[in-house]
């Protein structure tokens, strides 16, 4: 074994990327101390994606935001040259608002925005968006406001950024837009492919996630429905049925159709920025992992693409999780030849609370248990 690329997406709750990258490379280096071991962190436009690009070169600064409740915090952003990157996790996500403090209908992406600003002011001419692990079903409309946008009632008065607030809604008004944005090239990078309502969209598959309630998820879909029908008086065209337009709660629709943004996916997005190809190049090895590989897993998040990376440059893939609900019929196609749960040798409480320690263990077994497999 001459080069093994370790490339794990974060362990929600439980690891970063970064510190997931560590563990398995402590567990290569037991059983193929002569290999050499590069860490290529994963994101995939969702938790973490700032720290990738950060553990991949990224200058760091440092911006204030407004959190899901509304309280002032520091967040980073990532800088290379005239590019920067806002997350949406680590300015107003989920993971920022205690579980018995969650409030789906309120939260907004206002946060989001004093990133934006934060970069405009760095003088970035390039903006990525990375927007999952969002807290909110706001369908961006805090992202707007926060940049100068107002959204009115039937009355002409401002609307409260938040999912409640959606169906009242009547105009947009984009003329306090910050002017800085008509000179910059803004994408958004999303770890999901949902439209922006219905039963594959933002309201129905996520919101209970952030704590809705079967009669808020009612309320929040038929907010984005009409939030829909608003944008597309304004702006003649409809981009809700855009796959990826319900990333974030509805904040890649709302940047997609009234700030002209572009929706990518982003686990090739952080892929590329990080170089990992190009670690891949030579590798006799690559070992990714995430804290749950599901059925929405194979729909673009970053241990499957980098998984497919490896695949279409013929090198074996090793897949250690938290746990695994993929059939390994499906894990074969995606060129995986070995993988492993930590569930399986741990209960849950251990494996979240002791992760690392857990991962270096099941990493080092999956690995023995590969190379029994190939002696």
């Amino acid at each position: 074994m001459r080069r093994v690329v370790v490339a794990p997406n974060a362990f929600k709750g439980s690891l970063t990327a970064s510190d997931a990258a560590t563990a398995m490379g402590a567990a290569v280096a037991l059983v193929h101390p002569e290999a050499e071991i590069l860490a290529r962190p994963l994101a995939d436009g969702g938790d973490g994606s700032v720290e990738a690009l950060l553990a991949a070169g990224y200058r760091r600064l440092e911006v204030t935001v407004r959190l899901p409740d509304g309280r002032l915090a520091t967040a980073p952003i990532a800088m290379r040259d005239n590019e920067a990157v806002v997350e949406l996790a680590n300015t107003c996500g989920l993971v920022l608002t205690p579980e018995d403090q969650r409030d789906p209908m309120t939260a907004s992406t206002l946060g989001l925005a004093d990133a934006v600003r934060g970069a405009l002011d760095a003088g970035a001419t390039r903006i990525v968006l990375c927007v999952g692990g969002s807290a909110s079903t706001d369908g961006g409309v805090g992202l707007l406001c926060g940049l100068g946008a107002r959204v009115l009632d039937v009355d002409g008065n401002a609307v409260r950024p938040g999912g409640q607030w959606l169906a009242s809604i009547c105009s947009v008004d984009l003329t306090g837009l910050d002017p800085r944005l008509r000179h910059v090239d803004l994408l958004v990078a999303t770890d999901v492919t949902s439209p922006l309502f219905g039963p594959d969209g933002a309201a129905f598959v996520f919101a209970p996630q952030k704590g809705a309630s079967a009669t808020e998820v009612d309320l929040l879909d038929e907010g984005l429905r009409s939030w829909a029908q608003v944008v597309a008086r304004h702006t003649g065209r409809d981009v809700s049925t855009t796959p990826g337009a319900g990333a974030a709660g509805g904040t890649a629709f709302a940047a997609a159709a009234l700030l002209d943004a572009a929706i990518l996916p982003g686990a090739p997005f952080i892929a590329e920025a990080i170089g990992l190809d190009a670690a891949l190049e030579g590798a006799d090895l690559l070992i990714t992992g995430e804290g749950s590989l599901d059925a929405q897993s194979l729909l673009g998040k970053g241990a499957v693409d980098a998984a497919l990376r490896a695949r279409a440059l013929h090198i074996p893939a090793v897949l250690v999780c938290g746990r695994v609900d993929v059939p390994v019929a499906e894990l074969s196609a995606l060129g995986i030849v070995a993988s492993g749960a930590l569930v399986d040798i741990a209960p849950p409480a251990e494996a979240i609370e002791n992760a690392a320690a857990v991962l270096a263990r099941r990493t080092v077994a999956v690995l023995e248990e590969l190379d029994q497999q190939t002696d």
